[in-house]
C-alpha cells in the first residue's frame, strides 16, 4: 500500500486518528465524487472554483474555459484541491456532540495546463466514459474550436491526505442513559428519472444509469 509522506500542510492538528495518507483511500474519495472545489489566490485575494474532477492514475484533471479567468490565475501557483462525501448526520445527545459521517481529500500543488489538443480530447474521453459510460462515441465529434475553447488542467497527487468519519456519536458517559435518540441519518445522492430535452426526436431512448468514478 503506497503512503504519501504527511507535510505540514497536509498532517492532521487534531483527531489524527480520522487521517489517512495511504494511496487507496485517497483514490477511493477522489474516485467516488466528481465534484470539487479548487482553492487559489487571484490578485492576493482567496478563491474558491467549484468544478467537476477526475482521476487518471497519479493525476486529478479538471476543465472549464480557455477564456476563464478563474483557471488561468491557477496557473504557476499553489492551489488547493478538495473533494467531500457527506454519508451522513450525527445526532448525539447533546448539541456539541452531534457531528457529520463524512469522507474528504485535499491535494496541494501547481496545476498543469494541458496545451496539446490531442491530449485535451483524449482526458476529456475519459472524464464522459467515468461519468457516463458510452456517451462519448455516441456525440457528434469534438471541432477543434472546441478543443480550443476549453481548458484542461491537472495536479499530481504527491501531496495529499484524506480525513474521515465515521460510526455513532461519541457522547459524554453520563448523557447515555438520557432518553434522547442519537444515532446516524444516512444521507446519499441519488439519481432521478431522466428529464428529455423537449427538442428530441420522438423515440429516442434515455442514456443508462451514469457510471461510478473507477480507479484509473
Amino acid at each position: 500500500m503506497t503512503e504519501l509522506p504527511p507535510t505540514d500542510r497536509t498532517r492532521l492538528r487534531r483527531l489524527h486518528g480520522r487521517g489517512r495518507f495511504d494511496r487507496a483511500t485517497i483514490d477511493a474519495v477522489l474516485d467516488a465524487q466528481p465534484l470539487c472545489h479548487i482553492a487559489y489566490l487571484r490578485d492576493g485575494v482567496p478563491a474558491l472554483l467549484p468544478s467537476l474532477q477526475w482521476r487518471e492514475g497519479d493525476r486529478v484533471y479538471w476543465h472549464g474555459s480557455s477564456a476563464s479567468h478563474a483557471l488561468r490565475a491557477q496557473i504557476g501557483t499553489e492551489v488547493c484541491l478538495a473533494v467531500t462525501l457527506l454519508d451522513g448526520l450525527v445526532l448525539a445527545r447533546s448539541g456539541f456532540h452531534h457531528s457529520a459521517n463524512y469522507r474528504s481529500v485535499m491535494l496541494f500543488g501547481r496545476p498543469e495546463w494541458i496545451e496539446d489538443p490531442r491530449r485535451k480530447e483524449q482526458h476529456l474521453e475519459t472524464f464522459f466514459e467515468r461519468l457516463l459510460p458510452g456517451r462519448w462515441k455516441s456525440l457528434r465529434p469534438v471541432t477543434q474550436q472546441e478543443l480550443k475553447a476549453t481548458a484542461v488542467l491537472s495536479l499530481p497527487i504527491r501531496e495529499a491526505s484524506a480525513k474521515i468519519r465515521t460510526g455513532p456519536p461519541v457522547d459524554e458517559q453520563a448523557d447515555y442513559a438520557l432518553p434522547i435518540w442519537a444515532g446516524v441519518l444516512p444521507l446519499r445522492t441519488t439519481v432521478g428519472a431522466p428529464i428529455p430535452d423537449p427538442r428530441n426526436p420522438e423515440g429516442l431512448p434515455p442514456p443508462a444509469e451514469p457510471g461510478t468514478f473507477r480507479s484509473g
